[in-house]
């Protein structure tokens, strides 16, 4: 694959530069498609589809999405062991878990449990198998991140007294992600590498499974839920957010990038108001602002002597 990575013959700074603006273009990008992704998976379980079919979608749409993209820029060519790790973690585990916890919990409770809990999965991670260090800005920004996540889940989570189940769900489909962040970072897989070895290889692995063993209901679905859920899924959630965060990790680092997801959350809750009729409260207010605030406080240059 290629195209991933400046040409060498830029000046370091420049290059540093430009990897910065892209990293942060891209992680912000992330969050209106993570967004998008939450209330998405949300509305299926009101669009007589199973979690099962919704995956069967993402996995067909981003095969079909790929299919241009493997013509231009070839096969991805990941080992075997590293291609089963990948995919049990980005393309099975995460997506299955998360549809799964949708039909038990409303958006907020996702948005919460998935890219809210990731800068902390993430850094532990970091920590153990990368031997990163946990600077007091980095410390004191997961700190304020986590006031404002236990803010936004107190204005959620009292009205959904049995969406704890779901919430589980939810955690693992973290982890999982988490572990994909790891790997990419651990192995240097790039952005397009990645996202083209899910997107190829999910559809023949999933598919079959889901045609003969797995309960489906997508006779009984809408022609415009199916295509929706086949574009949004698999193009936006699959393609693009693979393709962006990935290229977020890349320039910017896992901390600063899953820092910058952390408002998914808030925003996630936001919009469910208005389009899922999932109200949001004063404490909920509050989380979205302190939220901000650590996301702020971890992406702003300080002097070193402030970190």
């Amino acid at each position: 694959m290629h195209g991933e990575t400046p040409p060498p013959s830029a000046a370091p700074g420049v290059v540093a530069l430009r990897e910065r603006r892209i990293g942060f273009a891209c992680a912000f990008a992330v969050l209106f498609v993570w967004t998008g992704f939450l209330l998405s998976s949300r509305l299926s379980a009101s669009q007589a589809l199973t979690p099962w079919d919704v995956a069967m979608l993402r996995y067909a749409g981003a095969f079909l999405a790929a299919m241009p993209l493997v013509a231009v820029l070839g096969r991805p060519r990941l080992p075997p062991l590293r291609l089963l790790p990948i995919l049990a973690s980005a393309s099975f585990g995460f997506p299955i878990l998360a549809y799964h916890g949708f039909t038990l919990a409303p958006a907020a409770h996702g948005g919460v449990m998935l890219p809210g809990t990731l800068p902390f999965l993430t850094a532990a991670l970091g920590a153990a198998f990368l031997g990163e260090s946990w600077t007091r800005r980095r410390v004191a920004s997961l700190v304020v991140v986590a006031m404002g996540i236990g803010l936004l889940a107190s204005d959620t989570f009292g009205s959904h007294p049995g969406a704890w189940r779901g919430d589980l769900l939810f955690l693992g489909g973290s982890c999982c992600w988490a572990v994909y962040t790891l790997l990419i970072r651990l192995w240097g897989i790039g952005a397009m590498q990645a996202t083209l070895s899910i997107a190829l290889w999910s559809a023949p692995v999933y598919l079959p499974v889901w045609w003969f063993l797995l309960p489906s209901s997508m006779g009984t679905a809408s022609t415009g839920a199916v295509l929706y859920q086949l574009a949004y899924q698999g193009i936006g959630a699959t393609i693009l957010a693979g393709l962006l965060f990935t290229r977020a990790v890349t320039a910017l680092g896992a901390p600063t990038t899953t820092t910058i997801t952390a408002l998914v959350p808030g925003m996630a809750a936001l919009a469910a108001w208005p389009l899922l009729a999932e109200p949001l409260g004063l404490a909920g207010f509050l989380g979205v602002g302190l939220v901000s605030a650590g996301m702020i406080l971890m992406v702003v240059r300080f002097p070193d002597r402030a970190r």
